[in-house]
């Protein structure tokens, strides 16, 4: 049984249908990619898995249990985090009260989670009492991610988390994709960068226009001509 499985999934914003259909998969262990362009329904497709929009039609199962139209908290407690497009990181508090917000749902010590955070990050433990919305950009991604990571999710969402950062930052954050998923963090990805996404991931799904073209494994996706042509700019 997949961790995840989305069957059929619908989505509208009013009159105009955003997914259409929209069917995949994503095993326990995996990274599974979601790549197209902009406006191709990848962020819908995280918005309705979380609780964010709710689907007009369609399934969605987490560990075996149907939770699509659940409301985001109980999706949160039920094992899924969001690490949303545009970080969305709370400006007016500090580091360490943004990590502990994302650890609402936990009644235990966070002390060892919020250190590990640190040791992963060491320029979050630098500002751990500095306000959110005086950071970086790249350094409000870091928040954001380790942030979604403080629920200890059994699936991890990361929305386009490489969206305006400097290269060097953007080679720091999916190496600590690649180190989480080798620690065991199940993770579904969309990312503007389908090269590097692909490169990182088992399996990718391509969308256009809200469905679900062609899906496979990720590394011979990026190896298609197709592929290549449209959203890696290789000729």
């Amino acid at each position: 049984m997949a961790l995840l499985e989305v069957t059929d999934l619908d989505v509208h914003y009013g009159a105009i249908q955003a997914l259409r259909g929209v069917s995949l998969k994503v095993e326990e262990g995996q990274v599974v990619t979601l790549v197209g362009s902009n406006g191709a329904g990848k962020t819908t497709t995280l918005r309705a898995l979380s609780g964010l929009v709710r689907p007009s039609r369609g399934s969605i199962k987490l560990g075996g249990k149907e939770i699509a139209g659940l409301s985001p908290e109980v999706i949160v407690r039920l094992g899924m985090a969001h690490s949303p497009e545009g970080r969305g990181v709370f400006p007016q508090l500090t580091v360490r009260d943004n990590l502990e917000l994302g650890a609402y749902i936990r009644n235990d010590s966070l002390d060892a989670d919020i250190e590990r955070a640190f040791v992963r990050f060491p320029r979050l433990k630098e500002r751990a009492s500095q306000l959110a919305g005086t950071l970086s950009g790249g350094e409000q991604q870091m928040l954001a991610l380790v942030r979604a990571l403080m629920c200890r999710p059994k699936l991890l969402l990361l929305d386009e988390p490489s969206l305006g950062l400097a290269p060097q930052i953007v080679q720091q954050i999916f190496a600590i994709i690649g180190e989480l998923n080798k620690e065991g963090m199940t993770i579904l990805l969309v990312e503007q960068n389908a090269l590097m996404a692909l490169r990182c991931a088992h399996i990718g799904y391509v969308l256009e226009t809200g469905q679900v073209r062609t899906s496979g494994d990720a590394k011979q996706l990026a190896q298609t001509d197709t592929i290549r042509k449209a959203y890696l700019g290789i000729d």
